[in-house]
């Protein structure tokens, strides 16, 4: 098996890629994408941390509330596979994935700007939908970008290197909620959009301009596949109800899920169970990133030790126990201390996920079309995760909130159990052949 060829459920149904002796990983690309997905990341943790709020305007529900963020999430499932298809066949072209992530950066600006000038729900809606319909759908194609700089065998710390930059994204959101929020809406939606442009223009700038140059060859394998349409890799991946591909789909589905309904859903309980203000609440989600920065990286080198699968398992059970804290100590401190624990258990799973759902992919030419698949899981999560807290929220109360996230989190724990009894159950064949 050469180096960069995957492993593929049914033959070797791992979820690490095999080390190759001599492989370095690409580390100027490795900066230059992180600078992209920061680009990203950037604006949708302010949106996830101030929409909710601005939605609060004219609904006090939080069910209603959760599932209108939720349901922004939903564009990635119908554009991704496209898109992301779209994408795998451009990454040989001169420009590769690039136009994508520049156009949709510059379109996807203008309906956030405008949501703070927003003075209807109509109009909030349309500013919302907009934005989320765009934004998804070159989502998915920036985080494959590392895939075109970086071999299988450092994908993993790669990505470490990626979720410490999307941390910093949190940092920087919660900054801006804590100063400038509360003295000038209109200004703190302009910072995040600002930042994004600038961000891709120079990571576009330094790595995609020599993309020829610096991407990795692609060497066809003996009985590698062709694929016609997004639809055809999808077939292929969710052929069966026990397939890894589905099972670790639905992890990802569950964990998702549950953090986009925390990001969406935590600013009101500052507000609600805390007294905080606007401002100060969306603040609370900093020190957790602050944690998430200082450890991913270690955390990204202790999962080619453990092995991914067993450590997101950890992860998932770690931020079970970060939110049982916050719930048993219902203070400022409390919750602070959930997040941080919180957020080192969702850094052990986001390291992980996507490069293991790579790594279940039967040919490298459809990586963009596996992190479509990855972005349905997420995005269905993220579409329905607030909602389903929401809903709990609204049959409880506000300060029960911790409590039925953890409820969802030990399900994702099950299913992740699951997932790792099957990988178990098959390798035991592919050892013994």
């Amino acid at each position: 098996m050469k180096p960069d060829t995957p492993l593929v459920s049914g033959t070797d149904t791992t979820l690490d890629p095999p080390a190759a002796p001599g492989d370095r990983m690409n580390r100027s690309a490795v900066l230059w994408v992180t600078l992209a997905v920061f680009a990203q990341e950037a604006v949708w943790n302010f949106y996830d941390a101030q929409v909710p709020e601005q939605l609060r305007h004219y609904f006090t529900s939080a069910g209603v509330i959760g599932l209108i963020m939720g349901l922004d999430h939903s564009w990635g499932i119908f554009t991704q596979p496209s898109v992301g298809f779209l994408s795998d066949k451009l990454v040989r072209r001169r420009s590769g994935r690039w136009p994508i992530v520049l156009v949709g950066g510059a379109v996807a600006t203008v309906p956030f700007v405008l949501i703070p000038w927003a003075t209807s729900l109509p109009a909030l809606i349309v500013c919302v939908v907009g934005f989320a319909a765009i934004a998804n759908a070159f989502k998915g194609v920036t985080e494959t970008l590392v895939s075109d700089y970086v071999a299988p065998a450092n994908r993993s710390k790669a990505q470490g290197f990626i979720k410490a930059g999307v941390s910093l994204t949190i940092v920087v959101s919660s900054l801006i909620s804590l100063l400038v929020v509360d003295r000038s809406l209109h200004l703190a939606f302009a910072i995040p959009p600002l930042l994004m442009l600038i961000m891709l223009g120079l990571s576009w700038a330094f790595l995609g301009r020599r993309h020829t140059e610096a991407v990795l060859p692609e060497e066809p394998s003996a009985g590698e596949r062709e694929f016609g349409s997004p639809w055809s890799v999808l077939k292929d991946a969710l052929r069966s109800p026990s397939s890894p591909t589905l099972l670790l789909m639905i992890g990802i589905f569950c964990f998702a899920g549950m953090w986009s309904a925390l990001r969406s859903l935590m600013t009101p309980y500052g507000t609600q169970v805390l007294g905080l203000t606007r401002g100060e609440a969306g603040g609370l989600s900093l020190p957790g990133a602050v944690a998430f920065l200082v450890c991913v990286l270690p955390i990204s080198l202790a999962s080619n030790r453990l092995g991914q699968l067993r450590a997101m398992r950890y992860g998932v059970g770690l931020f079970a126990v970060g939110l049982l804290v916050g719930f048993v100590i219902p203070s400022v401190p409390g919750t602070i201390a959930s997040m941080v624990v919180s957020s080192l258990g969702y850094a052990s799973f986001a390291v992980n996920a996507l490069v293991a759902l790579w790594n279940l992919a039967p040919t490298q030419k459809v990586l963009g079309t596996y992190t479509a698949l990855y972005t349905i899981a997420s995005a269905s999560g993220m579409a329905l995760g607030p909602a389903i807290l929401g809903t709990a929220i609204d049959l409880t109360s506000w300060r029960y909130m911790l409590l039925n996230a953890a409820v969802f989190a030990a399900v994702t724990f099950l299913v992740f159990t699951l997932l790792a009894r099957r990988v178990h159950d098959d390798a035991r064949p592919a050892a013994r052949a």
